[in-house]
């Protein structure tokens, strides 16, 4: 796939995600993962393209007061460590993409499946428990570090069943979630990527990076209106779910050559 057809890929992606209040880093890698041969660096384009999504989410969502800061804390001081971490990890190629799958494949049935776990979000909230909020973060944080994405699509449906706080709490809250996570879990990949080989590759992928910033402001406008937002929900889902299959594919070949 070339670079203009990654971008065009990249902003489609970025507007069905941040039309239902995630940033599409699992999306990302796979695209590149199946475009590029050397994927070693591959979680430092998604991470970086990320960050740019669901900054403007998070900056609506704070600016809309549906951030708790006090109850937020819990979830991220051991998730943004636990990110670090992961992005310092090494990991083989067919690993690599054996998770990726994995967490595609889960993401996106758990979009489909969201009128399940959604609906118990309407009885009262219960508040949070500051232990589960700790272990929840630093697992989804590691997961985050590793395949290069948020984990703001687990938090949100295990936040909603914990019933945890209302509905725009929750999507405030894991904005701000994968965007702190993406930036540790791209402080890591720069840490252990070479500096000229990364920049190098963030040089490359230059397109991508407008790409993803138009797709947000478009995707997050959309997901303000009144739409049948149903609709772009089931649509990312399947395009995750194709992904998923995509890679599926290719792991069998990655694991006899590991």
């Amino acid at each position: 796939m070339t670079i203009a057809a990654l971008a065009v890929a990249f902003f489609i992606t970025a507007l069905l995600y941040s039309s239902v209040g995630f940033g599409g880093g699992s999306t990302y890698n796979a695209l590149l993962a199946l475009s590029l041969a050397d994927i070693s660096t591959v979680p430092v384009v998604a991470l970086a393209c990320n960050i740019l999504v669901v900054a403007i989410g998070s900056w609506r969502f704070v600016c809309g007061g549906h951030v708790e800061w006090q109850r937020f804390w819990p979830l991220a001081i051991l998730s943004v460590p636990a990110a670090l971490v992961g992005g310092l990890l090494p990991v083989p190629a067919w690993l690599f993409v054996g998770l990726l799958a994995l967490a595609l494949a889960l993401s996106g049935l758990l979009m489909l499946w969201q009128p399940l776990w959604r609906r118990k979000s309407n009885r009262p909230a219960q508040g949070s428990g500051r232990t589960a909020d700790l272990a929840s973060g630093a697992a989804l944080g590691l997961l985050a570090g590793i395949t290069g994405i948020g984990g703001g699509i687990y938090l949100s449906p295990l936040l909603h069943l914990r019933r945890w706080a209302s509905s725009k709490t929750i999507a405030g809250t894991c904005a701000a979630f994968i965007l702190v996570n993406s930036i540790g879990g791209l402080a890591g990949q720069l840490l252990k990527s070479g500096s000229r080989a990364t920049l190098d590759v963030i040089l490359a992928s230059w397109p991508l990076f407008p790409a993803v910033v138009l797709g947000g402001l478009v995707g997050s406008t959309l997901g303000s209106l009144k739409l049948n937002n149903d609709i772009l929900r089931i649509l990312t889902a399947f395009l995750v779910l194709y992904v998923a299959v995509r890679l599926g594919v290719r792991f069998p070949g990655d694991w006899a050559n590991r």
